[in-house]
């Protein structure tokens, strides 16, 4: 499997219409790569450029050390001739074909020898757990069983890359669970590089070894998922990830040793940095604090609840103090009545200090309530 690197790839629609910015990320071999953001955020555009669909404006693209494509040098192999599988986000199964004759299509196309097509089939679709849909016609499989046909069609001439564009968003929410973990799966047991567009920031945290977080055509961060979600660059990546998202407090702030004291509207609180930062003696900071660092307990700040919604293995919390609403998240089977009052303090040591200004961010660190 190859190795994908984009270097300054720039696509442009008329006058005025960035859709993806000068773009530079490499894509290791074997990995499962999302890239991910809002709609409209060039995401599928990126997509459909390493496949050959799209013809980036400026810039390189190579597998491994083969260009395939290069503004500057004339390159551009046709999406054939990359050896790469695209799974739409529709099926595109043919009704009139059972699911054996689906996936044979396509090699007996490429001059595939039968005894080889038939025994790809058979084995892809026990890669695939379809053994016993062979001789079903689409219309008689469930969403779940098409997608599955589907990504054997896409497999069976054992692509380089499998590029594959919001595949799941036309399952209902369970079989969606389900597909995560086929995918997750697949990836595992055929080793091939996988490159993900979703705009579900829980399907990039479940399903990838790294997530590319992408915003009006522009690179925010790239890195494993967990690190995305733990350190994030900036505001827009923090909001990004997370389901309830980060609390953002706007606070000023002023130097103490190598601590940074914060003054909100409801309350002051002592920022400590994981590693020594530079800042100015005062400032205007935005303070990041994921809601499970929001502790409900029988000491600390007071708080009125304002929702409460049980789960059953979590309830997540708005908490008002004063003029600042926060979200909690509570673990176990709880509840909590609404306009009751609470208190919380704050644990964990991954709270983000952004700058005011520039939106980025400045350090981790610990939280201690003062008053």
């Amino acid at each position: 499997m190859p190795t994908i690197k984009l270097v300054n790839i720039t696509k442009q629609f008329g006058k005025g219409s960035l859709a993806v910015d000068n773009l530079n990320m490499e894509i290791g071999n074997g990995e499962f790569v999302s890239l991910l953001g809002p709609s409209g955020c060039g995401k599928t555009t990126t997509l459909r450029m390493i496949a050959g669909l799209e013809t980036p404006t400026e810039g390189e693209i190579y597998f491994d050390d083969e260009c395939v494509f290069s503004d500057a040098k004339g390159i551009n192999l046709s999406p054939d001739k990359r050896n790469i599988g695209f799974l739409f986000q529709n099926y595109a199964l043919w009704p009139h074909m059972t699911v054996r004759k689906n996936i044979s299509f396509g090699l007996e196309n490429m001059k595939w020898p039968k005894d080889k097509i038939s025994a790809r089939v058979d084995e892809i679709c026990k890669t695939m757990r379809i053994e016993e849909y062979k001789d079903r016609y689409p219309a008689e499989l469930s969403g779940g069983q098409q997608q599955r046909v589907a990504i054997a069609r896409t497999l069976a001439p054992n692509p380089r890359v499998l590029l594959m564009d919001e595949p799941l968003s036309n399952l209902d929410a369970k079989l969606r669970n389900d597909m995560r973990a086929e995918l997750k799966r697949l990836h595992l047991t055929t080793g091939s590089t996988f490159v993900y567009v979703t705009h579900d920031q829980s399907e990039a945290m479940t399903l990838s070894t790294k997530v590319a977080l992408i915003r009006e055509g522009v690179l925010q961060q790239y890195c494993p998922p967990l690190k995305l979600y733990g350190e994030p660059e900036n505001v827009f990546c923090a909001d990004f990830m997370g389901n309830p998202s980060m609390n953002f407090v706007k606070c000023h702030g002023h130097k103490d040793g190598g601590d940074v004291v914060l003054n909100t509207q409801s309350f002051e609180c002592r920022f400590t940095p994981n590693d020594e930062i530079t800042v100015p003696d005062q400032g205007e900071y935005i303070l990041g604090i994921r809601p499970e660092f929001v502790h409900v307990s029988d000491e600390g700040l007071e708080a009125t609840v304002i929702s409460s919604l049980p789960s059953g293995m979590e309830t997540t919390l708005s908490l008002a103090v004063d003029d600042i609403t926060l979200a909690a998240v509570a673990f176990g089977s709880i509840d909590f009545a609404m306009d009751s009052t609470v208190r919380f303090n704050f644990q964990g040591n991954k709270y983000v200090l952004f700058d005011s200004e520039t939106a980025r961010k400045l350090s981790l660190g610990s939280l201690q309530i003062i008053r």
